[in-house]
């Protein structure tokens, strides 16, 4: 008799048994869908894996997943001859975090508990945690496994309650079975018509036959015989949702699908299915969703498509497929020309997954401008979701970066809201007459923008100014130097174009203010590296420009808050010749060396930046304001 090891569970996956004990959510048959789910991944794993090594599948084997109830026992089983596990994979899988998502949703759930119990069913597919939804209807689970090529099995048993046992067992053939023992409350469970409710409900859509018991044949009264043999059948169409054709399917079957995929409760925005014949034949079925997943700035989760061949499941990663600025969508795409044994290696090379990222790609991209064009409302609740992954797109695609651009919606200084709405067709369309560039500021908030004594000569002026926030904004202008032949231009940085006017009033308050400039320059060598008359001001005496080919202030800020090394580099100071403040400077005072410094630190602070010495500029203006 083998031992019996008891091994406590994680911290975390304490915590997310006792909310799917103790919280009872209306939606309680979510379990099955999860259930089904982890088990037709398993058979396509093994499929897979035995495209490579043979041994791992016989011929007469049929892949399926069967669900059977004992109602005098009260349990209900999920079998599946998928890929199994051993006993270190049971105890990683199981007893520890399944995935980084169990601790986020541990954390979502709590932030929301009470709210809304059913929006923790929704979360529950959506981090990965489904296997533990079978203790919302079992107080008692037994899980027996034995990995495809080997002959060790192993029983996983718990009840939930903080521990789990583990010990070998006899099992005939690869695959998986989970038994619960259902709570008096589910007995709902063991009812042949509900379970094949939840089955059409959540996982028509599944690839592969999924099986039940069928009615027991009717003797001559029409009465079920009650000693004879039932037969399995399949309760689900087993057809592969992308492989039919798209009128007919319904819109439910669409969402449902979708669903299954993806965990999301609302519809997608948009589907996109088509089938591509001729020279390259494939079938690609993409979803574009209103809500942006958890882990959407997580780059390194990548399972938005799925790759199929000739409608075997390859893999769920395919990064491949999909640019990482497009990596909310989901779906899948299935090809009749790639070989069953594609790797990560083939996949970087193919010439044919080449043009099927192009070209689904170019789908994408063509759809979003549809939904901007014919449904602007649409779009902008979309922007306000994904916009910051898109903008990625412009640094990262520089084949589609046309098709990117008219996509961009910004913030701007029309609109006194913070909302990204203005696109740069708005924006130019709106230009003066004989404004030359398209002028932005880059920020770390849209306040900080917004309130940037940059803007004041262009407010003055009514000249429209982009309010850039986002941190891939830096990146973006970088990589986007013009549109429509209008040059995209910073406010910081250079020197503004001046009317021929104003440039003959600057010289002349240059020769008058030349000997502060130079004192200025002089008291602050260490920080800048020039002092100069502003055309930017109206209201404040000074701000920081960056030269025309520096990077600014606020990338600086940013690459160090990554821990990136940035150049430090000095500023221009530009002072405002008609403000009292530096009208009153004396460059024979005592006290021009503590005025200087105190210009300098409200021009850095104006703009979000951090001053080096904070207790010498507190004491500074203390001196200033007792003189």
């Amino acid at each position: 008799m083998s031992k019996v090891e008891t091994h406590p569970f994680q911290t975390e996956i304490s915590q997310l048994l006792d909310l799917m004990i103790n919280s009872l959510y209306s939606q309680k048959e979510i379990f099955l869908r999860e259930l089904i789910s982890n088990s037709s991944d398993a058979i396509d794993k093994r499929r897979f894996a035995a495209l490579t090594d043979a041994s791992l599948l016989h011929d007469d084997e049929e892949l399926a997943v069967t669900i059977t109830t004992d109602t005098e026992q009260k349990t209900l089983t999920i079998n599946d001859n998928g890929i199994g596990m051993t006993r270190d994979e049971v105890i990683e899988n199981i007893g520890t975090i399944a995935s980084s998502g169990t601790k986020k949703f541990v954390e979502a759930m709590q932030a929301t508990k009470g709210d809304n119990d059913d929006e923790g069913v929704n979360l529950i597919g959506q981090f990965g945690v489904g296997f533990y939804s079978v203790f919302m209807v079992a107080d008692r689970v037994t899980l027996t496994t034995r990995k495809a090529g080997t002959e060790e099995a192993v029983i996983w048993e718990s009840q939930g309650k903080g521990e789990f046992s583990i010990s070998d067992a006899e099992k005939p053939a690869a695959g998986t079975d989970i038994t619960l023992h259902l709570r008096e409350d589910s007995a709902e469970f063991l009812e042949d018509f509900r379970l094949k409710h939840i089955i059409n409900k959540y996982s028509e859509h599944i690839s592969l036959p999924i099986k039940m018991l069928g009615a027991a044949p009717l003797d001559e009264d029409g009465e079920p015989q009650q000693d004879a043999e039932r037969e399995f059948e399949t309760v689900n169409s087993g057809t592969a949702l992308w492989a039919r054709p798209k009128q007919e399917i319904s819109d439910e079957e669409y969402q449902s699908f979708y669903q299954g995929l993806t965990y999301d409760p609302e519809a997608p925005l948009s589907i996109l299915h088509h089938k591509v014949e001729g020279n390259l034949e494939y079938t690609s079925l993409l979803f574009i969703p209103k809500k942006a997943p958890f882990d959407l700035w997580n780059r390194d989760t990548r399972k938005g498509i799925k790759l199929y061949v000739r409608r075997i499941f390859i893999m769920d990663d395919a990064e491949h497929l999909m640019p990482n600025y497009l990596r909310f969508v989901k779906g899948v795409i299935d090809s009749a020309d790639l070989p069953l044994n594609v790797s990560r290696e083939i996949l970087q090379s193919d010439r044919d997954i080449v043009k099927i990222k192009g070209r689904a790609v170019k789908r994408v991209l063509d759809e979003l401008k549809r939904i901007a064009g014919d449904e602007a409302e649409n779009y902008q609740d979309f922007w306000n979701e994904f916009g910051q992954v898109i903008k990625e797109g412009i640094v990262e695609d520089m084949a589609n970066k046309d098709s990117i651009t008219p996509l961009l919606r910004f913030a701007s200084t029309a609109n006194d809201s913070d909302s990204q709405s203005v696109s740069l067709e708005d924006y130019v369309g709106r230009m003066q007459q004989d404004q030359e560039a398209i002028y932005y500021i880059t920020a770390d908030s849209w306040k900080a923008a917004q309130g940037s004594p940059h803007l004041e000569m262009f407010n003055k002026k009514n000249i429209e100014v982009l309010l850039l926030s986002d941190p891939v904004d830096e990146w973006l202008v970088n990589s986007l130097p013009e549109f429509n032949e209008k040059p995209l231009k910073s406010v910081s940085k250079g020197d503004l174009q001046l009317t021929e006017e104003e440039q003959k009033q600057r010289e002349q308050q240059k020769q008058q203010m030349s000997s502060v400039t130079e004192k200025l320059q002089q008291v602050l060598s260490d920080s800048v590296k020039e002092v100069r008359l502003t055309g930017r001001l109206t209201e404040s005496p000074a701000c920081l420009v960056a030269d025309e080919n520096d990077p600014g202030a606020n990338l600086e800020r940013i690459m160090k808050a990554m821990g990136q090394d940035a150049p430090t580099l000095k500023p221009i100071l530009e002072i405002n010749p008609q403000h009292p403040l530096v009208k009153q400077l004396d460059i024979e005072s005592e006290q021009f060396s503590d005025w200087a410094q105190l210009l300098f630190d409200q021009a850095a602070l104006s703009e979000g930046a951090q001053i080096k010495d904070p207790a010498a500029y507190v004491k500074i203006v203390n001196r200033l304001l007792v003189a």
